[in-house]
């Protein structure tokens, strides 16, 4: 009978092993779907489920590129570094995580993980291995930049900003026109007959919800200085899809735009969603309304894309961005003449700007050509550029515009209002939403200064190469990264409360409030952050997590330590947890073990119920089976040694 009764739970174990191996095919078979069509923000939902049932190169692989298509750095870099260790992995997976080791300022990490993409990648052209030695030649310049920040202060603009992706301020006769895709304030003529930019034919996804951001779609608002309030721009783009990026003529009568628009006879694709390109259109002021839209002269909608447009000064030339043919690759910088009869010339590429990889965001003043590009020299992502521009379109002294005005993230729709201030977008950390509108200003000469060093908490030995982030409450974080001594050195502003914050990839974080204010004079404040190790699979013992007998409740005691763990796992966004609770060996050892899972269950319920994902933490009861002492069954104890039992720890094991 007992091998009978062996042979039963084999078979059953078997059983559930293949109802649990299908359900994680189905699941990514439904993740694969949503990842084809854009929708990035419930593909990862579904391959995290995946992933959580059978941990596949397959869910892994998309997990790290859903997070970095959503511009999710911080959770990219974590699926990458997983990847990159997981058999079949591809030589590409290298150079993706040093992309998003490089989005996250870890700028030595990044340079390894080049140099193993180029020696494991087969086949590379004398191209690639240059851009290769581009990026790595940015690694270094980036960390030059940061230790040696320009005089510039970078102020978010958080009564234009929202949640989502906010960018493209303009002045217009006054007020600030920009681009966003927040929850519509009062809707324009929208129609809900049309299907998506890229879309299933016969299958219509949320008439709503830009699937890939998870958000809505572009829109051009306007903020009334008058009235201080923000609403749609008043003109009619005839799209339901995206409109955005504006350029206006000098006297505010033209402006030139982008948008998405279905045309009436969509190409089909065999096996593959169709896509449709943005263009570019521009309307008049004529009787106090915005005319009806007229196409550009390079739209083609379903071929290629045309956007960024701007117009300069004079009114007689069109800068625009273009993937279409005959580029160097990514969106190429564009110019054509207007004619003296209205009519648009050939678009001539910009060739010193243009690079392999994606320009962006064309602007000229009086005196200077700005663009940004993530193709030449840069800190990560798109960097803001400015050059010397001739009548003929022949650029000069072109050169990086450096740190805080470019960041590790993508930094774009410079528009320089003086010499001294203008506005910026950028997806860096520390902003309200994806995208948020800056400004910027030259600033003041500085009277303090933070120093410090970064120690590994365990040895006492310096870190270098960790990344130290100063936030205040109303500014915008600035980062430096660690010399090989652990130093680092910030300015700081007066009658200001400071967070200094370090990281550091197989740490947690560590951080300390410092401030200036009730200071009278220039003074060095000292302050060294003390970095915990990593470790997977160790358990750690969180202090004074104790359960009155026979209970599973959320004591008060606990409940300020179970916060410290909502922080940790806040401050280090990427870690998975398996939370352990323990029993004392009094009562029926299976009694214990459900007593200890309901108590594991309990204290999970009260992190996740403070803002953790509940896919980030799994609840484990242990019952009786590890003592800290002594009390086992029949051991006679005192309460406060059964209590010491009565323990719960928390154990990483996805960093």
């Amino acid at each position: 009978m007992r091998r009978i009764f062996n042979i039963s739970i084999i078979v059953i174990s078997i059983l559930m092993l293949n109802i649990s191996t299908s359900k994680a095919q189905y699941v990514l078979k439904e993740a694969d779907i949503q990842f084809d069509l854009y929708n990035y923000e419930k593909a990862v939902i579904l391959y995290t489920e995946a992933y959580q049932k059978k941990k596949t190169l397959k869910a892994t692989e998309r997990l790290a590129e859903s997070y970095r298509l959503m511009q999710d750095y911080k959770q990219a870099e974590s699926w990458y570094a997983l990847l990159i260790s997981t058999e079949g992995a591809k030589p590409e997976a290298h150079r993706w995580h040093a992309e998003m080791l490089k989005n996250n300022s870890k700028y030595s990490e990044a340079k390894v993980q080049y140099a193993k993409y180029a020696t494991q990648a087969k086949n590379l052209t004398p191209a690639q291995f240059n851009q290769v030695d581009v990026w790595q030649k940015s690694c270094d310049s980036a960390v030059k930049w940061m230790r040696n920040p320009n005089t510039i202060a970078i102020k978010n603009e958080k009564s234009l900003n929202s949640a989502q992706s906010d960018w493209a301020a303009v002045n217009y006769n006054g007020n600030v026109v920009f681009t966003s895709d927040r929850s519509n304030i009062g809707e324009l003529n929208v129609r809900t007959d049309k299907p998506f930019l890229k879309f299933d034919t016969g299958k219509k996804p949320d008439k709503k919800i830009y699937g890939w951001t998870g958000n809505e779609y572009l829109k051009i608002y306007q903020k009334d200085k008058s009235i201080d309030s923000i609403s749609l721009f008043p003109i009619n783009a005839h799209t339901d899809y995206h409109v955005g990026a504006t350029s206006f003529s000098k006297n505010g009568n033209e402006v030139f735009f982008t948008l998405t628009k279905i045309p009436s006879k969509v190409e089909k694709l065999k096996n593959a969603p169709s896509t449709i390109n943005i263009e570019i259109y521009s309307s008049k002021m004529e009787n106090g309304k915005w005319s009806e839209p007229i196409p550009f002269r390079y739209n083609k909608a379903q071929e290629w894309s045309v956007g960024d447009p701007y117009l300069s000064i004079d009114g007689t030339t069109l800068f625009f961005v273009s993937n279409k043919p005959g580029g160097l690759g990514g969106t190429d910088i564009y110019y054509c003449k207007r004619s003296s009869g209205g009519n648009w010339g050939e678009a001539i590429a910009l060739s010193a700007a243009n690079t392999a990889g994606n320009e962006r965001s064309p602007m000229k003043d009086d005196e200077n050509f700005y663009f940004s590009t993530d193709g030449s020299i840069s800190m990560g992502g798109l960097d803001i550029f400015k050059a010397k521009i001739t009548d003929r379109g022949v650029l000069t002294n072109i050169e990086n515009m450096g740190y805080p005005l470019n960041s590790a993230q993508d930094d774009f729709a410079f528009n320089i209002l003086d010499k001294t201030k203008g506005y910026f977008a950028s997806n860096r950390e520390g902003g309200i939403g994806s995208d948020d509108i800056y400004t910027f200003i030259e600033q003041l000469k500085l009277k303090f200064r933070l120093e410090g060093q970064v120690f590994n908490k365990e040895t006492n030995f310096p870190l270098a190469n960790a990344v130290v982030t100063l936030k205040h409450v109303n500014g915008t974080p600035i980062k430096t990264t660690t010399d090989e001594n652990g130093r680092y050195k910030f300015n700081l502003e007066e009658n200001t409360d400071y967070n200094v914050l370090a990281e550091k990839t197989e740490f947690r974080t560590a951080n300390e409030d410092i401030t200036t204010k009730g200071l009278n004079e220039s003074k060095v404040i000292k302050q060294d952050l003390y970095l915990a190790q990593i470790v997977i699979g160790k358990e750690i013992r969180i202090e004074n997590i104790y359960y009155d007998f026979d209970k599973s409740n959320i004591r008060p005691d606990a409940s300020k330590e179970l916060d410290k763990i909502v922080t940790v796992m806040k401050e280090n966004p990427t870690i998975w947890i398996v939370l352990g609770s323990h029993t004392d060996s009094r009562g029926k050892d299976q009694y214990n073990q459900w007593l200890s899972q309901s108590r594991a269950n309990s204290a999970v319920q009260y992190i996740i119920d403070r803002g953790v994902d509940k896919s980030r933490i799994t609840a484990k009861g242990y019952g009786e089976n590890k003592h800290v002492n002594e009390c086992e069954n029949g051991v006679k104890c005192s309460e406060e040694a059964h209590q010491l039992n009565r323990r719960t720890e928390f154990t990483i094991v996805k960093q």
